[in-house]
């Protein structure tokens, strides 16, 4: 068995059959493969996550790179997110039928070839092509990483696989921010574009090296699961764009947005009544509708909200005091860090009956790291938050790996004809969830500096000694560059209304910090409620 295995090289064993339909055979391997195949996971967890985390912080100067505004480049994101959100409702089925390879390296090409387009004719549409073919091919990659997982984890340890699965792409955030910006922007953003091509085409050169065994396959695509997923898509796509550029044209002053949700809702509606129709459904819409599905959707959307608090909160409160990406990489490395020390910690006390106990504890640390974000102040500067974010960013990791494991187990007692319902779900959660948290929080922080804006405004009266000493002490800072006296004194209440707007920015970001930890909060006591109602009634029944 020194070469990858093949149908006519090995006889499998029954406890070496594929775990699911599609997925690959799992031979006992030796050592240095599995090491092989760890690699390989590893690198198609980052090539999932950390080409498209390069374009979201980076949004606004690549808007300006791109020749559009920054709520026109907003829509890169969340076209990712939807792509990506409804890719399993085709993928699972095409992998059964076509086969592993086939729809993994596809995918993946079509990826890197759309890199090569906006490398060589950079634009927007092209942008826009880059972004689909990327929340596509995370799709295939997310799932590939976990089948790579498959062949290091066996036997009792197989668990390990789904979960350390969805927690390796998670770092592809943190590990973002530390790429300098002035190797991303090299001739127009080149830079940036070719980082992504060459992460692709290294996963298909591993891939290739390194194949996974073979997977059983059937024909299992229908035409009215293509009429499904024409569907969902476009309402996805609709509704992930509301969402991605609601905050920065505002919700009630864009007519545009209403007439987007008008349209995604009867698509959804549709392709609701289709599924809940047919006799083999690709999505079980009755499964989704009991009680501890709902359940579960509910939670894991309402953490993935509360985790928005890393990717827009602390990033928007720093950027307020003046900071750029390229001073917050000591404050990412620290939460990359505290991620893989999250996973580990997911790992080591993995157990079913505690997973429940693992999402709670997740909730209670984030709203720990929340909370004391909200003690900012003009002031704070990254090393005070390293201590809040890398809470979080263990939280983030606690949570995400058990909560898919628990939804994968809620399937395989179904059976799997609802694989792909639960990777749907899971899916839309959290890439959907991500984008709605940014988009709440966002809005909640735009609402509050109104609010402190005129609070402020109210008492900024020149009468007061206070107000008229930083009105002097502003003027006397241009009075160098300023020589008639009324425009240094406008120049000095402007400066003193930049203070103004800041204040108001901290203490908005210091509401939602306080938001967010309620939420997190909330969320943790439903989930002990559980747990406890569980216990009473495992004893009843003693």
């Amino acid at each position: 068995m020194s070469g990858a295995v093949t149908p006519s090289s090995y006889v499998f064993a029954p406890d070496e059959q594929p775990t699911f339909p599609g997925s690959p055979y799992a031979p006992r391997h030796p050592a240095a493969r599995k090491a092989g195949y760890m690699g390989i996971a590893m690198l198609s967890a980052l090539g999932a996550t950390f080409g498209n985390n390069l374009v979201t912080v980076n949004v606004q100067p690549l808007s300006g790179s791109l020749g559009v505004y920054v709520a026109q480049a907003s829509l890169l994101p969340a076209i990712y997110v939807a792509m990506n959100a409804t890719a399993n409702l085709s993928l699972v089925k095409a992998r059964m039928q076509f086969g592993i390879p086939a729809i993994t390296h596809g995918l993946v090409a079509l990826y890197a070839a759309s890199a090569l387009l906006q490398l060589l004719w950079p634009g927007f549409a092209t942008a826009v092509i880059n972004r689909g073919m990327c929340g596509l091919a995370a799709a295939a990659l997310t799932t590939f990483t976990v089948y790579n997982l498959l062949q290091v984890f066996q036997g009792k340890l197989r668990p390990l696989a789904p979960l350390l699965g969805v927690s390796l792409p998670q770092l592809g955030m943190p590990l973002a921010r530390m790429v300098p910006v002035e190797l991303l922007a090299l001739g127009e953003w080149r830079g940036l574009h070719l980082l992504e091509l060459g992460l692709a085409l290294a996963v298909l050169g591993a891939s290739f090296a390194l194949p996974l065994p073979p997977s059983e396959r059937s024909k299992a695509i229908g035409p009215l699961d293509l009429l499904t997923v024409a569907l969902v898509v476009p309402a996805m796509l609709l509704i992930c764009a509301v969402l991605g550029v609601g905050r920065v044209v505002w919700w009630h002053d864009t007519p545009w947005l209403g007439v987007a949700l008008a349209c995604a809702i009867p698509l959804l509606g549709a392709a609701f009544l289709i599924e809940h129709h047919r006799e083999k459904p690709l999505i079980l819409t009755r499964w989704i509708g009991t009680p501890e599905i709902l359940r579960f959707a509910g939670i894991a959307l309402l953490v993935r909200l509360a985790l928005a608090e890393q990717s827009y909160g602390a990033v928007g409160l720093l950027t307020a005091g003046g900071l750029t990406n390229d001073q917050l990489h000591a404050l990412f490395a620290v939460v990359a860090l505290a991620m893989i020390a999250g996973m580990v910690v997911a790992v080591v006390t993995l157990n079913p009956a505690r997973i429940p106990h693992q999402v709670c504890a997740a909730s209670l640390i984030i709203a720990a790291g929340a909370w004391l974000d909200s003690q900012s102040t003009s002031l704070t500067r990254p090393p005070e938050l390293f201590l809040s974010q890398a809470l979080i960013g263990f939280g983030t990791l606690l949570f995400i790996g058990p909560a898919f494991l628990y939804g994968f187990s809620r399937m395989m007692l179904k059976g799997p004809d609802a694989l792909v319902t639960c990777i749907v779900l899971f899916s839309t959660t959290q890439n959907v969830g991500g984008l709605a948290g940014s988009a709440l929080l966002g809005s909640l922080q735009q609402i509050g500096v109104r609010h402190n804006s005129a609070i402020l405004a109210g008492q900024l009266d020149a009468a007061n000694p206070i107000v008229a000493d930083r009105l002097r002490a502003g003027s006397a800072a241009v009075a160098g560059a300023i020589g008639d006296p009324a425009q240094r004194s406008a120049q000095g209440a402007a400066l003193l209304g930049q203070a103004m707007t800041r204040e108001a920015n901290i203490l908005a970001f210091n509401s939602v910090f306080l938001f967010v930890t309620a939420l997190a909060l909330a969320t943790a006591l439903y989930l002990l409620f559980l747990i406890v109602r569980r216990r009473l009634r495992e004893r009843q029944g003693e």
